[in-house]
């Protein structure tokens, strides 16, 4: 496993991380069996950065329970996500966080972000209502490590995200069909230049690119014959200067 350094926390991370949010089961009941064998393989391969989210239902739960029967949270860092469309006041915040740590069965997130910002305006409604206090209060008290925001808003908006708050970091979907969808490269780019570090979600297009047409996995084929067609993704979403790892949902 290849490791990168985050610029902002010093954290050596897996170039390579686990998204927790296709893992097998019914709605809402992901399998708990299945879920163990997935973050005990990925972390024997190396992997130590595992990514979920409030609204990935039941997701948490499983991640929180696998990590304490398998004894690995020590060994990880988590990420999850604020629902903050659905933060009416500024207790809604805590009441969200505390749920998540319970869920979870930790006392602190690594990495926390403002889950699906499509706006500036989303970011606003919340700074209004005394986020940024209530940041620095959990960072403070070491619940919250590093904040940032995973985006799925059109490009100019990306930039204006960027500076409307002293991130540590960002989420961006990108992969090969998409260097000019939303963020897109630019804002990649621009996320560096700022010195933020940069996670990469969809790199295989919602699996899409682990299954390419022949004549494209052909030309592929020429330059690295030995390799997976799905890594051809990741490869080419890992090697932009400022991404920190890319993320993988999956379910086996």
């Amino acid at each position: 496993m290849q490791y990168r350094v985050d610029p902002k926390s010093g954290n050596r991370i897996s170039a390579l991380g686990l998204g927790c949010m296709r893992f097998p089961g019914a709605p809402g009941r992901p399998d708990a069996k299945a879920a163990d064998a997935i973050i005990s393989r990925a972390v024997e391969q190396g992997i130590n950065y595992l990514d979920t989210a409030y609204l990935y239902p039941g997701n948490e739960a499983c991640v929180g329970a696998s990590l304490e029967r398998l004894g690995l949270r020590d060994r990880v860092l988590l990420a999850t996500k604020l629902p903050h469309a659905s933060c009416k006041c500024t207790e809604d915040f805590d009441r969200f966080f505390d749920e998540q740590l319970r869920r979870l069965r930790t006392d602190h997130i690594d990495y926390y972000l403002m889950h699906n910002i499509t706006s500036p305006a989303q970011w606003e409604r919340v700074v209004a209502l005394g986020i940024e206090d209530w940041i620095a209060r959990q960072k403070a008290s070491g619940r919250i490590r590093q904040i940032g925001f995973s985006y799925h808003g059109s490009a100019a908006d990306f930039l204006t995200m960027l500076d409307a708050y002293e991130w540590d970091f960002c989420q961006i979907q990108y992969n090969y069909a998409g260097e000019r969808y939303q963020a897109g490269t630019a804002g990649l780019m621009a996320a560096a230049e700022r010195g933020l570090a940069v996670f990469v979600m969809e790199p295989l297009l919602g699996g899409r690119l682990s299954n390419v047409h022949d004549h494209i996995a052909a030309h592929l084929k020429q330059r690295r014959p030995s390799s997976s067609v799905a890594s051809w993704a990741f490869r080419f979403a890992g090697s932009f200067p400022g991404v920190l790892t890319v993320l993988s949902g999956m379910t086996y």
